[in-house]
């Protein structure tokens, strides 16, 4: 009996202890699921929150650039600025339903936006970073290594020693100090887009000044990135060891850095054709872009394993590849990941600045010395060594304030700092106030010291006496084909061509002692060179029409264009319903009035004039009319579709006229037009001028319709009859 009991108390035993274990891993697993369940639920709720702040910044940033560049301001401050107003620290912490600490809450002290955004930042310092290689000229850098690089090499020892030098001063802190290195790094940037437009509108671009300034700018961006990498080894030492380092110990990490630095860029240039051999193997342009990129990332995160920036190596792989024969379609093919990212990048930077702080007294008195500071060591960095290579002071003066605007670099190795937690809100500040300061003070400096009198040289120079010479090639289109086959015949001929502000159409092309600088303002091209050398422009550029003319006669053998447009009269095309919108009874007429082509083009002008959308009538009338001119737009079955891209309407317009016993129009059947559809669409901005032509002409093959057309007695009947078409073909 006992020893039943024993069994039964043991048996009882056993169960309780398997139900309670079954009871702790039941708990358990429930308690891990919530907590897989909870984290999942973060996640995605991190992940709304993302998406939604990439989505507003990626409007804002476009709405601030807009808004400054109609100021003549670059986009690239308005892109800054507009990351400020909508960060933590302003409006991006306010309280909204749904976001109880803000859409754009702050994250630390030491990173104010989410570790998600700043990651997509940080990607686009990378893309940036690979882009501005690609852009190097690195040949140029080799051939102009004696005047930019002694110009180069003043400014960002001075800018360097003055902006670590405000931050010994100031902040109380040893020169070697992690803080005041960040500062003087940040100091040396130099952003030259500013400079070359300038140096463009004041026809400077080919004097000694701005030749020299754009070659120092080239080597400023080589030796900057240089010097990060040293400084960057110099604080991770410092930032590990108990006390300080000795010169020797300095000397030695920086070796390494530039070691490291060179060893890559080497290796980057000498194997880069077989780079791009390796690159083409993925065949298509947009994939062997997209693996370049890939390359720029890997080297990146090699850099950064290696105690040196991420940018670096994104700008080691761009240098690499910018000689080889891809360089150019690389850059186009990732020209939408730049448009996407690199804004962001600067919002991010703008989110991060603690508007508070930025306005405190401290603030304010140390960024305004570090701003002053700052400007004169370029001032006298760059300007002083050029009065050994024959420049008189205006001319140093000039060469000087042309190197004043900071840039991109400079914000991101500002983010840099402050994730490290190097730099605090404080001094960050303190930079972007820097970086917009010498930005907006460069213009009227640079355009009052060109303005100056005088030579900028002690002897007068050959290319002293200035030549321009202005070309109208009467379109976008040909001015654009005639200024891409003059650079690539330049290049040919042994010329380093610049592309110094594509958005502008300016570009610059050296050999020697001859320098061009090629200026496209829509049709209108600009050559300007010294006087020695204007034989030569016209010479190059007479062979370029000369071969655009003798391709445009090919063309039109080759190509029969009034079969091309018979075949337009019978194609057919999915109508969309939405344009007939456009069409309203004060944009009709029923019974035109002239009876010749001139005046039925300006009886149809004057209609799309009620549009509210013309602000140039002549212009417009023009256009159509040269338009005409090419090759008359009348077609068949009595239509005729006058039309014309034209810089004097705002948005696309319409108008409809009858004119019921016909005008000689040039038709394809050679019958008298009876039906004409004008449209006038805006240049430089999008708009379905093909596709409404097309769908017209779809509409008005339909004889029942060309038939009620011309019966109608009134405006408001034409409007009715396209209308109900329209209706029947939802």
């Amino acid at each position: 009996m006992g020893l039943k009991m024993k069994i039964r108390e043991k048996k009882q035993k056993n169960t309780l202890t398997f139900a309670v274990r079954s009871g702790i891993i039941v708990l358990l697993l429930l308690v891990g699921g919530s907590a897989a369940w909870a984290e999942e639920e973060e996640i995605t709720a991190v992940m709304a929150n993302l998406v939604l702040q990439i989505g507003i910044i990626l409007f804002v940033v476009r709405l601030g650039g807009m808004a400054v560049k109609k100021l003549g301001i670059p986009s690239v401050l308005g892109e800054l600025l507009s990351g400020v107003i909508i960060g933590p620290y302003a409006l991006g912490g306010i309280a909204l339903p749904g976001f109880p600490n803000g859409i754009f809450p702050l994250n630390s002290a030491s990173l104010a936006v989410s570790p998600e955004l700043y990651s997509f930042a940080t990607v686009a310092s990378i893309i940036l970073l690979f882009a501005s290689g690609l852009e190097t000229d690195f040949a140029l850098f080799l051939k102009y290594s004696v005047a930019g690089g002694i110009v180069g090499i003043g400014g960002v020892v001075v800018s360097f020693f003055a902006g670590a030098g405000v931050g010994a001063v100031l902040l109380h802190r040893a020169l070697m100090d992690p803080v005041c290195l960040f500062l003087g790094i940040m100091s040396t940037a130099t952003s030259v887009g500013i400079t070359a437009r300038i140096l463009s509108e004041q026809k400077k671009m080919d004097s000694p000044e701005g030749v020299t300034t754009l070659a120092a700018a080239v080597f400023d961006d080589v030796l900057g990135i240089i010097l990060l990498a040293v400084v960057l080894g110099v604080v991770s030492a410092l930032s590990g060891s108990s006390g300080g380092i000795t010169a020797g110990q300095i000397g030695v990490i920086a070796g390494r850095a530039f070691g490291i630095w060179l060893g890559f860029t080497a290796l980057g240039l000498v194997f880069s054709k077989q780079i791009a051999s390796f690159l083409k193997f993925f065949r298509g342009s947009f994939d062997f872009s997209i693996c370049a990129l890939g390359i720029g990332l890997l080297l990146a995160g090699i850099f950064e394993k290696q105690g040196l920036a991420m940018i670096i190596g994104a700008y080691v792989t761009g240098l690499s590849l910018s000689g080889t024969d891809i360089a150019a379609v690389i850059e186009e093919r990732i020209h939408g990941l730049y448009e996407f990212f690199v804004p962001m990048f600067f919002a991010v930077m703008g989110m991060m600045v603690n508007v508070g702080e930025l306005m405190s007294g401290r603030v304010l008195f140390i960024g305004f010395v570090y701003t002053v500071a700052a400007i004169l060591a370029k001032i006298i960095g760059c300007g002083l060594p050029t009065l050994a290579l024959g420049f008189n002071t205006k001319g140093a003066f000039r060469i000087g304030t042309g190197m004043i605007p900071r840039g991109e670099v400079a914000l991101i190795i500002a983010g840099i700092g402050i994730t490290a937690g190097i730099l605090d809100e404080q001094l960050f500040g303190v930079v972007i106030m820097m970086t917009l300061v010498t930005t907006l003070v460069a213009p009227p400096l640079l355009n009052m010291a060109l303005r100056l009198p005088g030579r900028g040289t002690k002897k007068e120079t050959r290319s002293g006496i200035a030549a321009s010479m202005t070309w109208d090639f009467g379109t976008d289109e040909i001015a654009d084909l005639v200024v891409d086959i003059l650079l690539k015949d330049l290049k040919a001929e042994g010329f380093y061509v610049q592309m110094m502000n594509v958005d502008e159409g300016l570009s610059q092309a050296r050999k020697g002692e001859m320098s061009l600088s090629i200026i496209e303002q829509e049709h209108i091209v600009t050559i300007e060179t010294s006087q020695d050398h204007s034989g030569f422009v016209k010479a190059a550029l007479y062979e370029v029409v000369l071969r655009l003319s003798d391709s445009m006669q090919d063309l039109k053998k080759s190509c029969d264009t009034e079969s091309l447009k018979k075949e337009f009269a019978e194609a057919g095309v999915q109508f969309d319903p939405e344009m007939i919108k456009l069409i309203t009874p004060n944009v009709v007429c029923a019974e035109l009035k002239a009876d010749d082509k001139p005046g039925v083009l300006r009886e149809m002008v004057a209609l799309l004039a009620n549009s509210g959308k013309v602000h140039d009538w002549e212009q417009v009338y023009h256009d159509i009319s040269e338009r005409e001119k090419s090759m008359s737009t009348g077609l068949q079955y009595g239509i005729a579709m006058p039309h014309a891209k034209t810089e004097g309407v705002d948005s696309i317009c319409v108008a409809i006229g009858i004119k019921k016993n016909g005008i000689d129009f040039g038709s394809i059947d050679g019958k008298p037009s009876t039906i004409f559809v004008m449209l006038a669409s805006p240049k430089k901005s999008e708009s379905p001028h093909i596709q409404f032509l097309a769908s017209v002409s779809t509409v008005l093959r339909d004889e029942s319709v060309r038939k009620d057309l011309l019966n109608a007695q009134a405006s408001a009947e034409v409007a009715a009859i396209i209308r109900a078409v329209a209706d029947k073909r939802k």
